[in-house]
């Protein structure tokens, strides 16, 4: 086995996966641990600071079992990326829960600035929605809470950097998903500061994507004395996996999507970001899409590959799964707007309803990529890209041809990449788009206008 090894964490909303990555980018070995998500009420979607440590801390030690110790040089992280975290920086310990990037507690908080929302989105690059950090940070801190001095506020980059180094920091990456970035000059605006009523006290440090970003101390476990070159949020770490360039745009099939292309897009229904270091991209983001099918399987019954299993034999027959359990983002970013199916008639069965949880994950990142001009190619990765079924549907409504990795875990790979210096091209599944009928879109469009408010779609 090489000497010359990267340890990948990526960190995810359902899972910390962990991969041991040699110089030629081939993946030696893999572990993954589940991490619970907790839904306490209606729109409330959270996590345990101290679970998600101990998943990362566990999925190392699986990983490096009987590996030489010297044989690791560096480690990268991928992570979640607005899930807000508080905790006492004395202590160490949480100060709350994890709230969730689906998490919409804080729909109040966006209200209150509603009049401000242009110049919000004209200096973080985001439009003003829930989804985002800083309205989760200022729910946190308002909650009464002992030691308020004392408490350190960040995403989950932001945790696990502190938590195993003892620096309080930010990869620039994550630190543009809080919305209190100003995008463009990479520092906190002082502006959206006041507006959100965050005390820039309790905030990390912003610092690099790569680089030496801390050395993990003696609580690291297997993890203890090795350096720390990379961090990225998960879907800009698959977005530099797959290499992408001028004309083409990445999408991340996993509980939500991410859908990501290189430099600036014109007009507000996509974000503006930092891809890494100081790079920007547009992206739109999906609040359900694999979750959408793991709702559904529940619904019903079965699991979720059993959901896809029926799609593949079935046609929704105009029956449309809009699925706004928490809103919509990219590119309507509609707060207001509900779940819905449509379409349903006596003779429906389960197989249409699966059906219409397949395509409705297809016409949502067609609804993205249709806002992002000058698209060429679709490159596809994530747990949902697996379903040759969906694929060819993307194909179909974008009109684009679709090329899916072969090879599973691009966020970690990506860490991997960065963190190690690694350059490997990877291998795609190709799948060409066929003429598609204009209606089916038209149909998704009508769908869509029946579970949003009028107000949102004036």
């Amino acid at each position: 086995m090489s000497d010359d090894l990267v340890l990948a964490m990526d960190q995810g909303t359902s899972s910390t996966k962990c991969l041991l990555v040699d110089a030629s980018g081939a993946v030696v070995r893999e572990t993954s641990v589940p991490v619970p998500i907790r839904y306490p009420r209606p729109g409330w979607v959270e996590q345990d600071a101290r679970e998600i440590l101990d998943s990362v801390l566990t999925a190392a030690t699986r990983c490096l079992a009987g590996i030489p110790r010297g044989a690791v040089k560096a480690v990268g992280f991928s992570t979640q990326r607005e899930s807000a975290v508080i905790w006492d920086r004395h202590t160490g310990l949480p100060a709350g829960p994890v709230l969730g990037w689906q998490d919409q507690r804080a729909v109040g908080v966006c209200e209150g600035l509603r009049e401000e929302a242009d110049g919000v989105r004209a200096i973080s690059g985001l439009p003003l929605d829930p989804m985002f950090s800083a309205a989760k940070f200022r729910w946190l801190l308002d909650r009464e809470l002992p030691a308020r001095h004392r408490l350190a506020v960040g995403t989950v980059d932001s945790w696990l950097l502190f938590a195993l180094t003892g620096s309080h920091q930010i990869e620039v990456g994550n630190a543009s998903r809080t919305q209190l970035l100003d995008v463009r000059a990479a520092r906190w605006s002082d502006e959206l500061l006041d507006l959100f009523g965050i005390p820039a006290a309790v905030l990390p440090a912003i610092t690099p994507s790569s680089g030496e970003l801390g050395t993990v101390g003696e609580l690291g476990g297997v993890l203890a004395g090795l350096p720390i070159t990379a961090v990225l949020g998960d879907s800009h770490a698959a977005l530099y996996a797959h290499g992408a360039g001028d004309g083409d745009v990445k999408a991340t099939y996993g509980t939500g999507s991410s859908i990501m292309r290189l430099g600036e897009v014109a007009g507000d229904a996509v974000c503006l970001t930092v891809a890494w270091n100081d790079r920007l991209a547009a992206e739109g983001n999906i609040r359900s899409s694999g979750a959408t099918v793991a709702w559904l399987a529940e619904f019903l019954g079965v699991s979720p590959a059993r959901i896809g299993e029926m799609a593949t034999k079935a046609t929704s027959d105009g029956v449309h799964l809009v699925p706004g359990f928490g809103g919509l983002a990219a590119p309507w970013w509609d707060d207001t707007a509900v779940g819905l199916i449509s379409g349903l008639t006596l003779g429906t069965r389960p197989e249409q309803l699966a059906a219409a949880a397949v395509e409705s994950i297809a016409h949502q990142v067609a609804d993205v990529i249709d806002a992002m001009s000058g698209a060429e190619r679709l490159l596809a990765d994530g747990g949902a890209s697996e379903n040759d079924h969906l694929m060819q549907i993307q194909a179909d409504l974008t009109g684009l041809p679709v090329k899916r990795a072969r090879t599973a875990n691009l966020s970690a790979l990506g860490a991997a990449y960065l963190a190690g210096g690694i350059d490997r091209p990877l291998d795609y599944d190709d799948f060409a788009p066929r003429p598609s009928d204009p209606a089916l879109r038209h149909a998704w469009r009508d769908a869509l206008d029946r579970a949003r408010t009028p107000s949102a779609r004036s």
